[in-house]
């Protein structure tokens, strides 16, 4: 066999553009013959890949692989250049190896994935590999690992366009309630995949950030109240509030007063006070907290149950089964979010291409 130069290895990929050891295969396979190797590389592909890398990978979708016990769930962000691709049999099957990889190790970061092998290469060979032979720029964007710890469940949900992707994960006191929650836990991701909470709680928050996203709301609110009011509607309450973490035990006992004093005004006997309160405070706190239905997963109306939040569904469940349960991880991915796309007409597109 022909000894086969790092020089050689370098002059071939500066030609080509292909990876480092498609190049020093080619060599191998043509005795270090560089004029058969690029016509090698030509024949298998490989030498388009590095060109389709520099293309923008916004599409593609999202995958999960959740353990059967329901202790350890893998999400990954796989990229491609378009939504027709992301569809194709061979990227499908690219990111189901890809996901059960993942999830078989120990890797946290898709950078980590380099140094694993998939089908007897390093990853990030068996990547040009897929992107020659599939055709556009394929990325594996970001990866996300979850496990259960102790009397904890997690489980995940992917949209039906595998474009959002969910990983929920709870903790309860007791360990036999953990088998009856899967199918909760599933239901809290697909409703976290349809209202892009940002955050669990309102504990996430600071004050500043609650006055700075405060100022913004009413603004919006008002503007709105104005086309409001032109078109004859109800008009939005302003609030005074917009987050939990500005309802303290002082301001609640203050509304509660506030609340006293209008069923006294109103002649409401003093009786049944206990009866109404309650209610009223419930209602002041889903006036006040607009933030936290916007922005948290406990502060959002459930959209399976509209009528209470996904705190409240939290405290139903936890009463059912005598337990305690909470949220104590939440991951949500959404294709291509925070990456900048090419704005190109098809014209430039064929220019391009045709260069």
């Amino acid at each position: 066999m022909a000894e086969i130069s790092a020089q050689l290895v370098k002059q071939l990929r500066d030609r080509t553009g292909a990876g480092m050891m498609d190049c020093k295969k080619a060599l191998v396979e043509v005795s270090g013959d560089l004029e058969k190797a690029i016509e090698y590389l030509r024949e298998k592909g490989l030498s388009k890949a590095a060109k389709k890398a520099d293309r923008i990978a916004a599409e593609g979708a999202i995958s999960i692989k959740v353990s059967s016990d329901f202790k350890k769930v893998s999400m990954a962000e796989i990229n491609s250049e378009t939504d027709f691709v992301a569809k194709n049999d061979g990227f499908k099957e690219l990111s189901a190896k890809t996901i059960a990889m993942v999830q078989d190790s120990n890797v946290s970061t898709a950078e980590e994935l380099h140094s694993l092998e998939l089908d007897g290469a390093k990853f990030e060979e068996y990547l040009k590999t897929q992107i020659a032979k599939i055709g556009e720029n394929i990325v594996v964007r970001r990866i996300a690992k979850v496990e259960a710890q102790g009397n904890g469940i997690v489980n995940a949900y992917v949209h039906s366009n595998g474009r959002v992707g969910v990983i929920i994960a709870l903790k309860c006191q007791n360990e036999a309630n953990v088998a009856k929650l899967p199918d909760f836990t599933k239901n809290l991701c697909m409703h976290a995949a349809a209202m892009k909470p940002q955050v669990i709680s309102y504990h996430s928050f600071d004050a500043d950030f609650v006055n700075t996203e405060k100022t913004a709301i009413i603004a919006e609110l008002e503007k709105e109240n104005e086309e409001l009011k032109r078109l004859g509607k109800p008009l939005h309450k302003i609030p005074q509030y917009v987050s939990q973490l500005e309802l303290t035990d002082a301001v609640l006992a203050k509304q509660e007063e506030i609340l006293k004093a209008e069923l006294k005004a109103q002649g409401k006997p003093e009786a049944i006070w206990d009866k109404i309160i309650p209610g009223q405070i419930e209602r002041f706190k889903a006036d006040s907290t607009l933030l936290d239905q916007r922005l948290t997963l406990l502060g959002q109306f459930f959209v399976m149950d509209e009528k209470k939040t996904i705190a409240q569904v939290l405290a139903d469940k936890s009463k059912e089964l005598n337990d305690s349960i909470e949220v104590v991880e939440y991951v949500r991915f959404e294709l291509g979010e925070g990456i900048e796309k090419q704005a190109c007409n098809f014209a430039d597109e064929v220019a391009a291409q045709l260069g």
